[in-house]
């Protein structure tokens, strides 16, 4: 799970979130602060040592927003994107990374008219398999659904899909684990 960017939001992380979408929409710069969110990501799940030095209470809360926004920086960051990364570093937060970006995924979407959802599958999709699933999503929540996906072995076959706090779970994992407790129930 280390290697996945965590949705799991904490009040801080909602907080954080909610102030850079508030500042992002006075300069309308909502689209580019949520790439720049998506940029710092895609580095975090590449490098473990990224991760490592956010969640290390050993290096100093100065020198690890220094180092941090200096990623931010050579990843092509806007001044905003660099300075939210900086602060919840020199404020203790850098580990609530992961938590501060999702949190302000879903305040985007909601902003477009759109649902967050994720779908966690057991081999990567194909594109028309995403598509069905989004489609199906959509037609459910009377909604725009926007998709993040990722991969979990360990589900053996099928998908999950996580909706705010509501779960729908067709993986093989979940249905073994269901005949499992009936049969030792019976």
């Amino acid at each position: 799970m280390a290697e996945s960017f965590e949705s799991g939001a904490s009040e801080a992380a909602g907080r954080y979130a909610q102030a850079v979408f508030d500042l992002a929409k006075q300069a309308k710069a909502l689209e580019a602060v949520e790439q720049d969110f998506a940029k710092f990501a895609a580095a975090w799940k590449e490098s473990a040592d990224l991760r490592a030095a956010a969640r290390s209470p050993l290096i100093d809360p100065e020198e690890k927003a220094k180092a941090l926004t200096a990623v931010a920086a050579k990843l092509g960051l806007s001044d905003l994107g660099r300075k939210t990364i900086g602060v919840a570093a020199q404020n203790r937060r850098a580990a609530e990374l992961p938590a501060i970006f999702a949190s302000y995924r879903a305040l985007v979407a909601r902003e477009r008219g759109a649902r967050q959802v994720e779908i966690v599958s057991a081999r990567p999709l194909a594109e028309a398999e995403k598509s069905a699933i989004v489609e199906a999503l959509g037609k459910q929540l009377g909604a725009k659904v926007e998709a993040e996906t990722r991969v979990d072995d360990s589900l053996i076959g099928g998908f999950v899909v996580r909706v705010g706090s509501r779960q729908f779970d067709a993986s093989v994992k979940a249905k073994l684990d269901a005949l499992r407790l009936a049969l030792k129930s019976a």
